[in-house]
């Protein structure tokens, strides 16, 4: 059956509008799957990825060229290591290497922030808090203000130079010289087979760390737990 004029030109309308149709859904699906760094721009990039944690951060950094110039901007980053330093009770010292990028900074920060090998700059760097366990004599538990509930804790300080005091008037020191060594022993070269501190001929302390970047110590006698110092000027800690 033959179309007439009208028919045809409807059914070309229809055909027209189609192919409109069409282009217009190949130009959004074109504009959709374009780089959000050409569409959106540096800056606005930039504060998007502020808003990101830094994880999602880092794995941006993967993209291209472009995303790495941006997501690795000192600008970005600077504000991700205040974020992972927040609440933390010692800054590594690497931290405050001059000509490192705040990538950098916050990447060693992290490595740091998980090492569990005491060095001689840790426990020089800190005051340490101190107090016995109940395995000790009770005349020792007397003294001790942790167990009185008497005033601050007892305090300890280690030196370079392998020495360890206490405060003037600690009655608990007793003014006796005091030494300390740190021992660590590997199975082949990475593996820590053994790792703990020794004060004088007492025994072993075992090393541990906790959460917001802080040291312990301990053994059956006693514990050593180090003050948070995370406004100390320079930071803590070895500089490897």
């Amino acid at each position: 059956m033959a179309l007439s004029e009208s028919q045809k030109k409807q059914r070309e309308k229809q055909k027209k509008r189609k192919r409109e149709r069409g282009q217009k859904e190949e130009d959004e699906e074109k504009e959709v799957l374009r780089d959000p760094l050409e569409v959106l721009g540096t800056d606005i990039m930039l504060r998007i990825l502020c808003n990101l944690d830094a994880r999602s951060v880092a794995l941006s950094l993967l993209v291209s060229r472009g995303w790495h110039s941006v997501a690795s901007s000192d600008r970005l980053w600077s504000s991700k290591c205040e974020e992972l330093w927040l609440g933390k009770a010692h800054i590594p010292r690497l931290s405050h290497i001059r000509g490192l990028s705040k990538l950098a900074i916050y990447s060693l920060s992290v490595i740091d922030g998980k090492r569990t090998r005491i060095m001689k700059d840790d426990l020089c760097d800190h005051v340490w808090e101190f107090h016995f366990n109940k395995a000790v004599p009770e005349y020792w538990l007397n003294l001790d203000p942790y167990w009185r509930g008497s005033g601050p804790l007892m305090r300890r300080y280690f030196h370079p130079d392998g020495s360890q005091t206490a405060d003037p008037g600690d009655k608990v020191w007793g003014g006796h010289e005091s030494c300390f060594s740190i021992v660590t022993s590997f199975i082949g070269e990475r593996t820590i087979r053994e790792h703990y501190v020794r004060i004088n001929r007492w025994p072993r302390m075992f090393v541990f760390r906790k959460q917001d970047w802080s040291w312990g110590m301990y053994n059956h006698l006693c514990c050593y737990s180090s003050i948070p110092d995370a406004d100390k000027e320079g930071g803590t800690g070895p500089l490897f």
